[in-house]
């Protein structure tokens, strides 16, 4: 495999010729066919060989990629994750780690993110702004990002890490709300810090030791005080975690952009969703993949084994009732590197594959509000797209593994590219 440094990165002209597009608009598939993507990093076509642009144009430099019949996506995004966290270790742990270390791991936690095709991910808590700024000035390379930075929650609540006896563990993690007022502080602490949105605990949760999914977090009232306050600096989205549906039924109410986890939805909850335009983002991930007795505390471990089947009960109803679904894993509480495995639980749960691919590509570039230049692959799109061994309509699985990704596009630079694919930059004559 060959990656694209940061140093070595260089943007040229890229036609991938002898693919099979799927577009991410929900389309049939294109056989035969080219994309094309100008020095600048933005798709100039995407379509049918039949109709493409001639290959000899003009004489700018092109990188030509024979796909070899293999299949062409956007770039995939990941709209939760807390990618400054290994997998399983506890949040309050980080505190007792180097920093130094810390960063080294979580770049490599973005590099393998990135390697496993999502080209975009929204961290939800926990990560520095200041990672969002080394992606975008090439300093590392990884998804671009936006972040919450830290996480709203009430005393006691899912995201207070604080010791009985008042010991913080948060190690930038948390920020501690109890009333509506103290909310509206709490955003505006967050978004100094940078964050691109904010995230609320509307619920308890399974990994928090005095709380539970079906206790209520943030009051709706206090939820509403935050959303109103994101809207006061620039419309920020707020996105709520929120397992139990009593805690959901808050958070839809006092207005949040997504729901996090949603393992509780009920009918009610996915009407009112529905009215109001609100994503439900289930990160199957934590109940198909995050569960080890061995590993986790037996509060967390009881917690998992009883809400697993009422998850996936109610997310296939929220499938079947047509929810606004985006892709999230929750990476860390489950594996980082393996992101696209999600698709396979919602496909598990009754999602068509195509509508699975549309969910990690268009719906979530629409949550992330940057629908109009990524999430599909069309002229005039940043191009960000994956291609892929396998035909992910006939097994989606193909998609959950890195090492069928054979090749990552990022704004246009190759990011990862393994030696089938290899090919000179090459000058039309």
């Amino acid at each position: 495999m060959t990656h694209a440094t940061t140093q070595e990165a260089t943007r040229t002209a890229l036609r991938v010729h002898n693919s099979r597009l799927i577009d991410g608009t929900g389309s049939s598939p294109v056989e035969d066919a080219v994309v094309t993507v100008d020095a600048e990093g933005t798709i100039t076509y995407a379509g049918a060989a039949a109709t493409a642009p001639p290959a000899d144009d003009d004489d700018a430099p092109v990188r030509v990629i024979d796909a070899g019949g293999r299949t062409v996506l956007p770039g995939f995004f990941d709209c939760h994750v807390h990618l400054a966290y290994a997998q399983g270790s506890p949040p309050g742990r980080r505190a007792e780690l180097d920093p130094v270390l810390v960063t080294l791991d979580t770049a490599t936690r973005l590099r393998q993110t990135l390697d496993a095709g999502i080209t975009t991910a929204r961290d939800l808590g926990g990560l520095s702004a200041g990672y969002r700024k080394a992606v975008e000035t090439g300093r590392i390379v990884g998804p671009r990002v936006q972040t919450a930075v830290r996480i709203l929650s009430h005393t006691g609540g899912h995201a207070d890490l604080r010791l009985p006896d008042g010991t913080d563990l948060t190690a930038g993690m948390s920020e501690i709300a109890d009333t509506p007022d103290a909310a509206r502080i709490a955003v505006r602490r967050v978004l100094r810090e940078g964050a691109d949105l904010v995230k609320v605990c509307a619920t308890g949760g399974m990994g928090s030791p005095y709380d539970d999914p079906d206790d209520e977090g943030l009051l709706e009232e206090e939820i509403r005080a935050v959303v109103d306050e994101a809207r006061r600096h620039g419309g920020r989205p707020v996105a709520a975690h929120a397992q139990g549906n009593a805690g959901i039924l808050n958070a839809i109410r006092g207005g949040v952009t997504s729901i996090e986890h949603g393992y509780g939805l009920d009918e009610r909850a996915l009407d009112m969703a529905g009215e109001r335009g609100v994503f439900v983002v289930p990160t199957l991930s934590t109940v198909y993949a995050g569960i080890n007795k061995r590993t986790m505390p037996d509060y967390h471990y009881q917690k998992k084994t009883r809400w697993s089947g009422i998850t996936k009960e109610n997310i296939a109803r929220a499938i079947e009732y047509g929810a606004r679904i985006a892709l999230g894993t929750d990476a860390a509480v489950g594996p980082h590197g393996v992101n696209l495995m999600e698709l396979s639980y919602l496909v598990d749960l009754g999602m068509d594959p195509m509508a699975a691919i549309v969910a990690g590509t268009h719906t979530s570039a629409e949550l992330l509000g940057v629908a109009d230049r990524l999430g599909t692959l069309a002229a005039g799109r940043t191009a960000d797209l994956v291609i892929c061994e396998g035909d992910p309509l006939t097994d989606i699985g193909v998609l959950g593994d890195p090492a069928n990704i054979v090749c990552v596009v990022q704004d246009g630079i190759v990011r990862k590219d393994l030696p089938l694919l290899a090919a000179p930059t090459v000058r039309r004559p």
